[in-house]
């Protein structure tokens, strides 16, 4: 069964995290190069193996007993918004452009970046945290990769208007307050028992 609510509150706080993250940029730079559809497919498949790989990992940080994993999703939260609030902006390389713009060739540069860029990052860490919190994965999982991909479609069609509009550093500002708010919940969960 499927926990809307879950499921709405994952895609919240992906969605915020990843705003202001490289990928977002690098989809933006392969989206004005080719053509949008190729490189979100590829983009796609890719956080989809990221989100899977980081809901498994939740999901056996779920073995512990329940004031042990409060206590560390709250650390793991704290120290997301940690990362978020002193994170500085960062040029993005060059992306090399493949030979020739065949499906297979734009959309396999694509998810090459991301599942290289993406593995170990913040989103991934958090949605194992998130996996954890809230023992349910498939809610978690539909969540985070939703946000990936509404992420990376602003990224790759709309990403220039986006950030011309909303400060990049009030999106990060945003997405650490909520994480802040969900990490010291959880602390507050594993203190009261």
């Amino acid at each position: 069964m499927i926990s809307f609510t879950v499921t709405a509150v994952v895609f919240g706080v992906v969605f915020l995290a990843e705003l202001p993250d490289k990928t977002a940029l690098a989809g933006l730079v392969l989206g004005t190069r080719y053509r949008a559809s190729y490189v979100f497919a590829g983009v796609a498949a890719a956080f989809a193996v990221h989100v899977a790989l980081a809901v498994a990992a939740g999901s056996v940080l779920t073995l512990l007993p329940q004031q042990i994993l409060h206590a560390l999703t709250g650390v793991l939260f704290l120290g997301g918004a940690a990362v978020l609030l002193m994170k500085k902006d960062e040029d993005e390389g060059e992306v090399r452009k493949p030979e020739n713009q065949s499906f297979w060739k734009v959309s396999g540069a694509g998810f090459m970046l991301i599942l290289v860029a993406e593995f170990g990052d913040l989103t991934q860490i958090m949605t194992a945290n998130l996996a954890a919190r809230y023992d349910d994965p498939l809610s978690v999982g539909i969540g985070a990769v939703l946000a990936l991909w509404a992420v990376a479609g602003i990224g790759i069609v709309g990403g220039k208007a986006l950030m011309k509009r909303v400060p990049l550093k009030l999106i990060t500002k945003v997405a650490a307050l909520v994480m802040l708010t969900l990490g010291l919940w959880s602390l507050y969960e594993a203190i009261a028992g």
